[in-house]
């Protein structure tokens, strides 16, 4: 089966787009799985598979697929990569891009300098929006591992988010910790985990550790989370720079039930031709 592909990036988190609107697409996880793989496929953190939406006023549907081949609800990163695609490929017309995703519909802001603001939509605490398997909702809980307790802070951006602050992020043994945070029965629908490494009220450095995928080069849903977690516990403003491995996004919350914005950049790579073994 071939299949047409463009490769996009977004601070270093690298994508495949599909267009299903312009193929046929029957895509298992074996195949995902080869499209994802960085030596005998493309190569990618995720799989972004565009269709047509059945909802009124809606331009596309897209389905965002992890390396594994599972499928998961929301990425920000992702999301500015579809609206630099569909801006460039029939919506060049358009500068407000409007994008059903699993979490719902989001809508993409094509900006002058090439960069493209999201609308992330409202944060959600409660633990059966994450889900996390606790009794009462709180401002933060406890994790028991053998390595010790760590504390952290839950939200869900559209996808699932735990977020650990840590005085230097650089050392912390995210390979070792976050598959044994992921794994633990506190989270039915597994988690993304984020150490969040504040600077200053304005500025924070992260490392997130996806479902799926591991750790990536930048997370935009990560970065809103870890922004929305420092705010509600007092500790940033309400518009914060978040570095991450692959570079910066900007971060806007005003807080109570408004929505998140993330602005940052999203690059083609390269287009072409994929043979799958099937």
């Amino acid at each position: 089966m071939k299949l047409e592909f463009t490769k996009m990036q977004g601070i270093g988190n690298d994508f495949v787009v599909l267009d299903g609107r312009r193929q046929s697409l029957q895509l298992d996880s074996d195949c995902l799985q080869q499209i994802a793989d960085r030596r005998f496929g493309v190569g990618c953190d995720q799989i972004l598979v565009l269709e047509k939406s059945n909802l009124p006023d809606v331009d596309v549907r897209y389905r965002i697929f992890n390396a594994d081949g599972s499928e998961v609800e929301q990425c920000g990163n992702g999301a500015r990569c579809i609206a630099r695609y569909l801006h460039s490929n029939g919506l060049e017309h358009k500068t407000e891009i409007v994008a059903e995703t699993a979490a719902g519909p989001i809508t993409l802001y094509i900006e002058l300098d090439d960069l493209v603001r999201v609308n992330m939509g409202v944060p959600r605490f409660a633990p059966a929006d994450i889900p996390l398997a606790v009794a009462e909702q709180a401002d933060s809980y406890n994790l028991s591992l053998e390595q010790g307790e760590f504390p952290f802070r839950a939200v869900s951006m559209g996808n699932p988010h735990a977020v650990l602050e840590s005085g230097d992020v650089d050392t912390v043994p995210i390979s070792v910790i976050a598959p044994m945070i992921q794994a633990h029965p506190l989270f039915p629908a597994g988690i993304n985990v984020g150490f969040m490494q504040i600077e200053d009220r304005e500025h924070i450095r992260l490392r997130v550790y996806e479902r799926g995928a591991g750790e990536t080069l930048a997370c935009g849903s990560g970065a809103c989370a870890a922004v929305v977690c420092g705010i509600s516990a007092g500790l940033l403003d309400d518009c914060v720079n978040v570095d991450l491995p692959g570079g910066r996004l900007q971060i806007q919350w005003a807080g109570d039930d408004n929505p998140v914005w993330m602005t940052g950049p999203a690059e083609f790579v390269f287009q072409g031709t994929l043979e799958l073994q099937t």
